[in-house]
């Protein structure tokens, strides 16, 4: 039997840090952290989310671990809804980066913190 996605994506923000579009924008001014969206290009030039670095989430790990090796790069993670940038965020953990928070709203919330909508 399947497991509900919905189930899944709760189970791994318990051991996630999760932050609002709000609180996550206000905490990278000030650390500098990687914004990464994780949607794929078509949504990105649907709803372009300008300050974000667009690595959609099947190419994630690999062009992540090539492009900034650092394990300790804070990173926050969007996507359209918060479900896959929590399963991406997941993913980022078990390759060892220490430092990445799921900003868990929806696009419209991201952009809108960030400027654009």
């Amino acid at each position: 039997m399947l497991r509900p996605i919905p189930d899944i994506i709760r189970e791994a923000r318990q051991d996630l840090r999760c932050l609002s579009a709000e609180d996550a924008f206000a905490e990278q001014s000030l650390n500098q952290g990687l914004i990464i969206d994780v949607r794929e290009p078509a949504e990105v030039t649907e709803q372009p989310a300008p300050n974000s670095i667009n690595i959609p989430r099947g190419v994630l790990e690999m062009t992540l671990s090539n492009s900034h090796p650092d394990p300790a790069q804070t990173l926050y993670i969007h996507c359209a809804s918060g479900a896959r940038a929590t399963l991406a965020a997941e993913q980022l953990r078990r390759l060892g980066y220490r430092d990445v928070t799921v900003i868990t709203c929806a696009i419209e919330n991201v952009r809108k913190e960030q400027g654009s909508a």
